[in-house]
């Protein structure tokens, strides 16, 4: 019995260690998270009108020979820009961001990645270690971003895959990333990176009738690196907010569940003393009455 109820007050004290490191990363996660959920709300529209804008202009340019980011051609070869995190204990963040890679490359690019021609370059660590171990054709050399995140880093990504799309490398490129929505909701997200993608047509919708200064090439020229740069930090942004709240949530649900053991731990281990002092009642009086006899 005496064993018995060691071995509970361990666990007891395991749990309650365990408690704390999932409080304390919980704190540390909801202080990152306030600081990324304002970096992204803040920069989302800028983002989403730039980008509007661009394929509202890609759309009233066909046949421009300044385009050439914008100019669809067959698809053999594919780029898959995938955004995770450095870190675990999110969730099931990580993994849903590469199931949907997975899911996509085996619905869109089943004939292309038969040959060899998926290449996918991870931001993050958990992506690029989980695909990588899966036999995909994984490229390390953007793994570390989070590790210094800035725009100036993104933006050396951004230009390499335009780069790679220009001298044809790849046909097309998308990124798959999670949308950030509220700290325990995120929106597992593919979205078309080049060719740029052309505006939707809606039925009654008014044409966008720019005017250009000073001229239509040099503006398009000078101004759609620029927002293509914006396109993938806005993703990057998007997905750092949502590894944090993921992580504030999880933490968050591990500390109660936590409460709820050491609830369950606590009465065990009542009910075991209270059946310990029983026996030795039951010994005491029982030699009393023998002693009696």
């Amino acid at each position: 019995m005496a064993g018995q109820l060691k071995e509970v007050r361990n666990r007891i004290s395991s749990v309650q260690s365990m408690q704390q490191i999932t409080k304390a990363m919980k704190m540390v996660s909801a202080a990152k998270f306030r600081r990324a959920q304002d970096a992204i709300v803040q920069m989302r529209p800028y983002a989403q009108k730039l980008q509007s804008m661009l394929s509202t202009i890609v759309s009233s340019s066909d046949g421009d020979t300044e385009m050439a980011l914008a100019q669809e051609r067959p698809i053999e070869k594919v780029l898959l820009i995938v955004i995770t995190s450095d870190r675990g204990l999110a969730g099931a963040f990580n993994s849903n961001v590469v199931k949907l890679a997975k899911s996509v490359i085996n619905e869109k690019y089943q004939a292309q990645f038969a040959k060899g021609n998926v290449t996918i370059w991870n931001l993050g660590k958990k992506g690029y270690e989980a695909l990588t171990k899966q036999g995909y054709n994984t490229n390390d050399t953007y793994k570390d971003i989070f590790l210094n995140l800035s725009f100036e880093n993104v933006q050396k990504i951004s230009q390499a895959a335009m780069d790679a799309y220009k001298q044809k490398q790849f046909d097309v490129i998308e990124i798959v990333y999670s949308q950030f929505k509220n700290a325990a909701t995120q929106i597992f997200t593919v979205e078309r990176f080049l060719p740029i993608p052309k505006a939707e047509n809606t039925q009654g919708a008014v044409k966008a009738d720019f005017i250009f200064e000073p001229n239509k090439a040099e503006l398009i020229t000078e101004l759609m690196p620029k927002i293509l740069n914006t396109q993938l930090f806005k993703a990057v942004l998007d997905s750092h907010a949502s590894e944090h709240g993921a992580r504030m949530t999880s933490m968050d649900k591990a500390s109660e569940n936590a409460n709820e053991m050491l609830r369950s731990l606590k009465l065990s281990y009542n009910r075991a003393r209270q059946a310990a002092i029983t026996t030795e009642l039951t010994e005491i009086v029982s030699g009393a009455a023998a002693l009696q006899g």
